[in-house]
C-alpha cells in the first residue's frame, strides 16, 4: 500500500488536517478491509476500480466514485475490486460544515455522492478536472480552488463548538463536557444543539473517538505493550473501559487488532 499525505493551503489549514492518497496494487484474491471510525469528515475520489463497502456480512453497494463520507461512529468493511487509487480530503470535525448547507447530522455513517451537495453540473465539471490532472499537486490545486471559492468569510466557525473540539483535543477526548462548561453550564444545552449541527455526532462520541486515535497511535507505533498503560496513557479509567469503548468501535478486542489481516488499511491510516 503507497499511502501519502500533504499539507493544505495556509487558507484552509484551519479547516482541513490533510489532504492524503492512496494505492493499491490488483490483488488476485482482494480482502475485506475493516474501517475504524477517526472522527474526521472525508471528501474522496475514486480515480482507480471500484470500491465495494459492505452494508451487511454478505451485501454491498459500490461507493460512489466522489463523495464525502461523513462521521462514523462504527467501523465497517471496504473491499476493492482491482486497482486502488484515491485522492481525498480529510477535514477537521467541525471542518467541512463551512463549505456546505446541508446539515451535517444527515451525512453520519455513510457516503454521500458529492453531486448532491455541491450540484450535478459543478461536480461534473470538478470530477473530470481532478480525473485529467497529471499528479497530485494539480489535483491539490483544483480541489483548493474549488474549496476557497465556496469558503464564506462571513461565515465562522460557532466559537461553543470550537472551544469544545479544541478542549477535546488538548485533552485527547478525556474532557468532560461538564468540566469544559464548569463557569458556564448554562451553555450546554446550545453546545449539543449546535455541535450535532455542525459536526454531526455528540460531543460524547467525539470524545470517544478521539481519545480512541490517542490509544490506537500508541498500540501501532508500539510505545508500550502493556494495555493497562496504554490505558492509563490514554486517559481511560481503566483497562476494562479502555477493552469496552476499544470493542464499540472496532468490533474487535485491543490484541487482535495488532494481527487482523482486515485492518492493515486502519493500520495504516492511524500510523
Amino acid at each position: 500500500m503507497d499511502y501519502q499525505t500533504y499539507e493544505p493551503h495556509a487558507d484552509l489549514k484551519s479547516l482541513i488536517s490533510c489532504y492524503w492518497t492512496l494505492e493499491v496494487p490488483m490483488q488476485t484474491e482482494p480482502q475485506k478491509q475493516r474501517i475504524v471510525p477517526d472522527g474526521c469528515i472525508e471528501m474522496a475520489f475514486i480515480l482507480g476500480d471500484d470500491i465495494k463497502r459492505y452494508t451487511s456480512e454478505n451485501e454491498f453497494i459500490l461507493q460512489p466514485r466522489s463523495m464525502v463520507l461523513g462521521q462514523t461512529i462504527e467501523p465497517f468493511y471496504i473491499e476493492p475490486t482491482g486497482f486502488v487509487k484515491t485522492f481525498a480530503i480529510r477535514f477537521y470535525p467541525y471542518g467541512f460544515a463551512n463549505f456546505v448547507s446541508e446539515p451535517i447530522k444527515n451525512l453520519v455513517n455513510k457516503e454521500t455522492p458529492i453531486n448532491q451537495l455541491f450540484g450535478i453540473e459543478t461536480v461534473d465539471d470538478l470530477e473530470q478536472k481532478i480525473i485529467k490532472a497529471e499528479n497530485t499537486e494539480q489535483r491539490i490545486s483544483i480541489i483548493e480552488k474549488f474549496l476557497l471559492d465556496r469558503l464564506n468569510e462571513e461565515k465562522t466557525i460557532n466559537i461553543i463548538v470550537k472551544n469544545t473540539i479544541d478542549s477535546l483535543l488538548s485533552t485527547n477526548g478525556s474532557a468532560s463536557i461538564t468540566s469544559i462548561f464548569k463557569d458556564e453550564p448554562t451553555k450546554r444545552r446550545q453546545l449539543e444543539r449546535n455541535f450535532r449541527k455542525q459536526i454531526g455526532v455528540s460531543p460524547k462520541q467525539l470524545g470517544k473517538l478521539i481519545r480512541l486515535q490517542t490509544a490506537l497511535k500508541m498500540l501501532l507505533n508500539q510505545k508500550s505493550e502493556n494495555l493497562t498503560d496504554i490505558a492509563y496513557k490514554s486517559e481511560y479509567f481503566d483497562q476494562a473501559h479502555f477493552i469496552k469503548d476499544f470493542r464499540e468501535f472496532t468490533g474487535i478486542n485491543p490484541k487482535e487488532f495488532l494481527v487482523h489481516e482486515s485492518l492493515a488499511l486502519s493500520a495504516l491510516f492511524y500510523k
